[in-house]
């Protein structure tokens, strides 16, 4: 008897089964029963929030320069993942040049974002001038606790592509993966688990995303949503629940494997401006100074 495969939750760095004890079937397009996946439920994503939120500061802490390292060893185990991620898209009906296209698309995404982790604040801060005798600076900052829906058309570039530049701004996750190919989803949290990230930062959860999202769009203590192609009905529900704390959402609907789906402004996107005023001092001969 072929023994299945459980793919079960990421959260925290570890990989628990859902609280429920519930689990569905993914299946190939020809209807071949290809692996058991958790069913997460609103607990599991209350569970995840909470994780993710006592993750953010210390991840937000870090040098611009160590995320940087960070999301370029997650490119290197990628790359010694490949023939288990090639199959697993490969079992859910790509073929194998899609699937190997896909795959490198995440990749170089690494390599994109960990590029841009010690840059974007020099390019999206300022020094603005004021009448007053100060000095006036706008700097980026994180959001916080950022919730994701992953892409429902790709396997992995659309959820590593939301991924990579929200914590590269400092963010941390909780991820909604694509319902009906949910394998390469808890494989990145493998890859995760052994690339340096600290546990909490990316928490990845697969199940029915109507069931989750309501929960995790109406979270208190989530920040802002990061929504990929959804139903309308569902789309709409998340917004109207997100208003209760002014969550920030952005609706991403570009094709993935586009290089237009990379650039600072997906970092920046999840990022608050904030503005500091600094008395300027005068010194001995009227020079300005701090």
């Amino acid at each position: 008897m072929e023994i299945l495969k459980t793919y079960k939750l990421y959260i925290g760095g570890q990989f628990p089964r859902t609280e429920s004890g519930r689990s569905y079937l993914v299946e190939s397009p020809d209807g071949k029963a290809i692996a058991n996946a958790c069913l997460a439920s609103k607990k599991d994503v209350r569970n995840a929030v909470q994780v993710a939120r006592k993750a953010q500061s210390s991840w937000a802490a870090k040098t611009a320069f160590n995320k940087g390292q960070i999301l370029y060893r997650i490119a290197e185990v990628f790359e010694g993942r490949k023939a288990q991620l090639i199959e697993e898209m490969c079992s859910l009906g790509a073929s194998i040049q899609e699937a190997s296209q896909e795959v490198q698309i995440a990749i170089d995404r690494c390599v994109y974002y960990a590029g841009w982790a010690d840059k974007y604040q020099a390019l999206s801060s300022s020094v603005n001038p004021v009448a007053s005798s100060h000095f006036n600076f706008s700097v980026p900052e994180p959001m916080g606790v950022v919730g994701i829906v992953a892409c429902q058309e790709t396997a992995l570039s659309g959820l590593v592509s939301q991924m990579l530049p929200i914590i590269a701004g400092g963010n941390s996750v909780v991820l909604l993966a694509n319902s009906k190919k949910p394998l390469c989803a808890i494989t990145l949290g493998e890859v995760l688990a052994t690339s340096d990230v600290p546990g909490g930062v990316v928490n990845i959860l697969t199940g029915n995303v109507a069931e989750m999202l309501p929960t995790l769009a109406g979270h208190m203590d989530v920040n802002a949503l990061c929504l990929a192609k959804l139903p309308t009905e569902l789309m709409v529900s998340a917004q109207e629940s997100a208003i209760d704390n002014l969550k920030r959402c952005i609706i991403q609907t570009q094709d993935f494997s586009e290089a237009s789906a990379q650039g600072m402004q997906y970092i920046t996107d999840f990022q608050e401006i904030k503005t500091t005023w600094h008395p300027i001092e005068q010194l001995a001969g009227g020079m300005g100074g701090y």
